[in-house]
């Protein structure tokens, strides 16, 4: 029994010299370690020999299993680690990985280029409150009470505590305006860009948080020709030369004589679409003269000073400079629209 037990050892040793793959070791545990395998039979045959010499066999037994199953379980290992190997085996053929190289968001770009514009014919920035009171966003825009853009469907009110002091986000950049000309005397040559808000439904054409750009020209014989002038100037240097546009008469509360300026639809060529309304144009701003009662309200002599304001939304500015089809793909922060834009 003893020399059969190191005959089955010195087989154990040699197959296990061949095992290369799972399938060979499947085989060398159904041959040596499974219930059908040599090594239980002789476990099976153990149970007949004469009692004197159990205790020797038995060990040697036991020591032979102890050894198959050491090492199947280091075979199963080395080759559970090869797969792995092979899998994670880097292949030099495949292109290198790229990291995305973070740039200036398409509408911070778009106002630093518009206040770039500006600075090079004399205007200022200046940087207004996002959160307003009631007095510089309406009152002293002329703007009246019954206004329904004074409304809550229109106007993100802040919990106050008096009806006179309400506090809201701005509507528009136009307070800061109001606030330039209560801290200085003209001339007055500024800009105002900024976040706005307003309660509107979300849409392929409008946002409840979107960017403007407000202009403040004031001094001595300003006139709407200089107004039709420094719009022409703008729209040349940000569109290019060779756009179409055109001016409406429109009403503001605080500008008169009001306007609004547009320019041709950049989807449908001035044919008509739905982005245009069917109309061929798309409306970048409005301007105007501003209304004596401004002047009135901030202690400017009106008798003595005119000027002209305008103001643009930078998100549809933007639509038709780039053919833009829907204004929420500014804020889906889709890499791949993102990095058209660096």
């Amino acid at each position: 029994m003893l020399d059969r037990i190191e005959k089955l050892r010195a087989d154990i040793l040699e197959e296990s010299g061949n095992i290369k793959s799972t399938d060979l070791l499947e085989q060398f545990r159904i041959k040596f370690l499974s219930r059908k395998g040599l090594l239980n039979d002789l476990f099976e045959e153990f149970k007949t020999i004469d009692k004197t010499e159990k205790a020797k066999v038995g060990k040697s037994l036991n020591d032979l299993k102890n050894f198959a199953q050491n090492i199947f379980d280091e075979k199963k290992i080395q080759l559970t680690k090869s797969k792995e190997e092979k899998k994670s085996v880097t292949d030099y053929t495949l292109p290198g990985r790229t990291y995305n190289i973070g740039t200036k968001h398409l509408i911070t770009q778009a106002l630093e280029e518009i206040t770039s514009i500006f600075e090079r014919i004399g205007f200022k920035v200046y940087d207004g409150f996002e959160i307003e009171d009631e007095y510089h966003n309406f009152d002293a825009l002329n703007t009246p009470d019954y206004h329904p853009s004074r409304d809550m469907q229109d106007t993100f009110y802040l919990e106050s505590k008096g009806k006179d002091k309400r506090y809201l986000l701005r509507t528009h950049t136009s307070p800061g305006q109001i606030r330039v000309m209560e801290q200085q005397q003209p001339p007055v040559r500024v800009i105002v860009p900024g976040k706005c808000y307003r309660n509107e439904a979300i849409s392929s054409r409008s946002l409840a948080v979107f960017h403007q750009v407000e202009a403040l020209y004031v001094d001595t014989n300003v006139t709407f020709r200089e107004l039709k002038g420094t719009l022409d100037y703008f729209a040349k240097e940000f569109f290019g030369k060779d756009l179409k546009t055109r001016m409406r008469p429109d009403y503001f509360p605080f500008t008169e004589p009001s306007a609004e300026v547009d320019v041709e639809c950049y989807l449908c060529k001035g044919k008509g679409c739905r982005i245009c309304k069917y109309s061929g144009w798309l409306e970048i701003l409005g301007c105007g003269m501003v209304d004596p009662n401004v002047f009135d309200i901030v202690g400017y002599d009106s008798e003595k000073y005119t000027g002209y304001a305008f103001g643009m939304g930078i998100e549809r500015t933007l639509m038709i400079k780039h053919g833009i089809p829907d204004i929420r793909m500014f804020y889906e922060n889709d890499i791949r629209f993102l990095k058209q834009f660096k």
